[in-house]
């Protein structure tokens, strides 16, 4: 359900914003009023703002940037500082494990790769969001965060998102008196579109194959409604949290799947 005007005169950065729940979150916040700048390291993000741009009523831009480096994130808030002069809500949506498997089974170099892709984005977007918000005079920061910080075959994925629960948590407390509020959504599985960039660039091997297998036997059978949740359903509590109906939460997290805590 679209909310009209519920973001008019509004700016919200979106991260992770090409496909999948950051698409979702971007598209229907322009439905809504926001000028929306999408940032993504996938090339096809311009084609994406523009499509969403054209339906309005708020504008959207995109920018390309590796949001696991700070100055990726940087560039990031300063571009939708230049679009359109300021920024009001961040949505930091950059993440996803790479790969599914055993603790044992994940090398060292895959590990910091799942630290790098899940929380790191969250945590350099964060840093780079504080000097814009506070100069617009208060704003919100939206962490997706996942209900997977309990779940079999993704530990350093689980520990990079309580990490952004931490985060979340610790900077709420720092930031409620400059009129910044500081939430999260931790989503559960979900039904999204085939991604155009894979999660995991090299492919599963059929072992992986496997251990994925069981993980989703696993999500579906934690959550009370047995089944993964759609985009909307990810979208509008997301939302929800980046409104001023949300305006006395800060510092906490929102588990969205269907009864499974996490």
């Amino acid at each position: 359900m679209i909310c009209p005007d519920r973001f008019k005169g509004q700016v919200m950065v979106v991260t992770g914003a090409a496909q999948g729940i950051g698409l979702g979150v971007a598209a229907r916040a322009c439905a809504e009023g926001a000028d929306v700048l999408l940032a993504d390291r996938a090339e096809f993000t311009p084609e994406v703002a523009a499509q969403i741009d054209a339906s309005g009523p708020g504008r959207a831009r995109a920018v390309i940037a590796d949001l696991e480096t700070y100055e990726g994130a940087e560039a990031v808030m300063a571009a939708a500082t230049e679009a359109f002069g300021g920024i009001d809500i961040v949505v930091t949506g950059v993440g996803g494990a790479i790969r599914m498997r055993p603790f044992a089974e994940f090398t060292p170099d895959q590990i910091e790769a799942e630290v790098r892709r899940s929380l790191m984005p969250t945590l350099w977007s964060c840093r780079a969001a504080i000097a814009p918000l506070k100069a617009r005079g208060g704003g919100v920061i939206v962490n997706v965060s996942s209900n997977a910080t309990r779940g079999i075959h993704r530990v350093p994925y689980s520990a990079a998102k309580g990490g952004v629960n931490a985060l979340t948590a610790s900077l709420a407390m720092e930031l409620a008196k400059h009129n910044i509020r500081v939430v999260a959504a931790a989503p559960g599985g979900t039904d999204a579109p085939p991604r155009r960039i894979p999660r995991n660039a090299k492919g599963d091997t059929k072992a992986e194959q496997r251990w994925m297998a069981q993980a989703v036997k696993q999500v579906t059978t934690s959550t009370l409604m047995g089944r993964y949740g759609t985009l909307d359903e990810q979208v509008a509590p997301i939302l929800f949290l980046a409104s001023q109906e949300a305006s006395y939460i800060t510092g906490s997290t929102l588990v969205v799947a269907g009864g499974d805590t996490g």
